[in-house]
């Protein structure tokens, strides 16, 4: 006996809770069938694929949902998301221009249109929209901490200090507020959150009980640190970091066979694929992705600001879309590091022209008419043999820092549960080493893949190190290049208030007020022969 359209939603739940996926799929496909306009279905057959390992069917399934769209702002933002966490831009895009035929549309509607173009990378629209939605009232800690994070990427921060102190008036415990606030601006002792934030912490208490509130402590007390740094008080500013990092240790433990297993493997599909006879470069007239790669905190933001003041560059910002098209043609789906080996089992047998078209289709809109656009993830370090064989005319920029420099820098940012690496000073050198051994082998290897760009002689001497980036990308030299104050782009990244200064040097040796405490990090560097 056939089931009913209830009876079928009813079973595929069951099988989906259950981890029945090829039943979960059967019976979706089996209720399409009676309905098959109901775009949550589509969404959950896909996620269903997904899951199963299946990128381009899954992917597809999104895709057919889109011009089935009815007028319902949260299900048309839902679909978006979902196609931009799989790569399909193009269909976000599609979805966001539904959702803003809406005529005067609501608070709840404008949050939506903000956080979906947020998530494009589309940041003063963005910050426009959620402006309306404040203004109409939205009553949300997560909408009050966008609009003060929009301000800040677009260069408000005074408007961006007063939302986030809002925010944290109305919502005490709203750390993601709390470690913003503080990285605002440097605070003195003449205007500064010392105060405030110590009130808040009181109110946290010590030892949570759940992993939210040690969150919220462990950003609480990041936020302090920063304070306390920047007012000169180093042991106690030290204590607050150590307190913040070890709970953060504690929750997102570092796994360090895991980075040696990726590396190991990154490492094996490069000498597979240099075996290979190089494939025709695919002819390409429209405008080029420049990437810039290295460690997280090695000065990328700046180079980016930088380059990107040159009147033929626009900044893409950190997009993922190169590794979600390389996923997309291993039809692997992008789930952390089992996903990743699996598509470095398959390096030889991919389409690599396939990946780079599918990457230029889904971004070249982010040129806005420009001859290129910075494609600033340093994670792609990781893609530097899979981007040449893709994308062959594609300048790399590889920043490389200090050390100890980069290293602390990593150190003392809250990276949220993103980056377990970063809490602990032994991990942090290892995962470090790792880092260099990859880039050592690209070097060795690949010596035309990628340039080398000093964090120092950026800030150092600053005109000769742009020549050498402009002439690299093939680019003639710009003055505006070496005054990224001027440069009025958004940037959507933690250090985005610092690059709006003239180029400086305070990067350089910062961890020197601290050489005591990080003894730890200077030994084990040393032990993996890194100083």
């Amino acid at each position: 006996m056939s089931m009913t359209e209830a009876q079928l939603r009813q079973y595929a739940m069951q099988c989906i809770e259950a981890g029945h996926l090829a039943q979960a799929q059967a019976t979706l496909e089996a209720l399409l069938r009676v309905a098959p306009r109901d775009v949550s279905v589509h969404m959950e057959l896909a996620s269903v694929l997904l899951r199963c390992g299946h990128m381009q069917a899954a992917t597809a399934r999104l895709l057919q949902a889109v011009p089935l769209l009815p007028n319902d702002a949260s299900l048309i933002a839902e679909l978006a998301w979902r196609l931009s966490l799989s790569g399909e831009t193009t269909g976000a895009r599609a979805c966001l221009q539904h959702l803003e035929r809406a005529p005067d549309p609501p608070a709840s509607v404008l949050a939506d249109q903000a956080h979906l173009r947020w998530m494009l990378g589309e940041i003063p629209a963005a910050s426009e929209r959620m402006a309306r939605a404040v203004a109409l009232g939205i009553d949300a800690p997560n909408e009050y901490y966008l609009y003060g994070m929009l301000l800040q990427f677009t260069g408000k921060l005074d408007q961006s200090e007063q939302v986030l102190l809002e925010c944290l008036r109305r919502w005490p415990d709203y750390g993601d507020a709390a470690v913003i606030l503080a990285n605002l601006r440097k605070q003195t002792p003449e205007s500064n959150h010392l105060p405030f934030l110590r009130e808040r912490l009181a109110r946290l208490p010590d030892r949570p009980a759940n992993g939210r509130m040690q969150l919220v402590r462990a950003e609480f007390e990041s936020a302090l640190f920063k304070v306390l740094d920047d007012l000169g008080r180093y042991d106690e500013a030290w204590q607050a970091l150590a307190d913040s990092n070890a709970r953060m240790h504690a929750m997102t433990p570092y796994h360090a066979h895991d980075e040696v297993a990726i590396t190991d493997a990154l490492i094996d599909a490069s000498h597979r694929l240099q075996a290979m006879p190089p494939a025709a470069a695919p002819q390409h007239d429209g405008p080029m992705p420049i990437f810039i790669v290295g460690m997280p905190r090695s000065g990328s933001t700046l180079l980016d600001h930088m380059l990107s003041a040159h009147p033929q560059v626009v900044s893409a910002g950190e997009i993922n879309d190169f590794q979600n098209q390389l996923h997309w043609v291993a039809d692997s789906a992008p789930h952390g590091i089992p996903g990743l080996m699996k598509v470095l089992g398959r390096a030889t047998e991919l389409d690599y022209a396939q990946v780079g078209a599918r990457y230029l289709k889904q971004t070249q809109w982010r040129a806005r008419g420009r001859r290129y656009y910075i494609d600033k993830l340093p994670i792609n370090v990781r893609m530097v043999p899979f981007i040449r064989r893709a994308l062959p005319h594609a300048p790399i920029l590889h920043l490389a820092r200090d050390p100890m420099d980069v290293c602390y820098s990593n150190l003392k940012i809250m990276f949220g549960n993103a980056s377990p690496y970063c809490y602990d000073m032994h991990a942090l050198a290892h995962y470090y080493a790792q880092y260099a051994r990859l880039v050592g082998y690209w070097r060795s290897t690949m010596q035309e893949a990628m340039l080398d760009v000093s964090y120092t002689a950026l800030v150092t001497d600053t005109e000769t190190c742009m020549r050498a980036v402009l002439a690299h990308c093939g680019l003639p030299i710009d003055a505006a290049c070496l005054h990224p104050e001027r440069n009025e782009a958004p940037v959507a990244t933690p250090s985005s208030a610092q690059i709006r200064e003239p180029v400086h040097r305070r990067g350089l040796d910062q961890w020197r007020r601290y050489a005591r405490q990080l003894a730890p990090l200077r030994s084990a560097l040393a032990e993996h022969s890194l100083l």
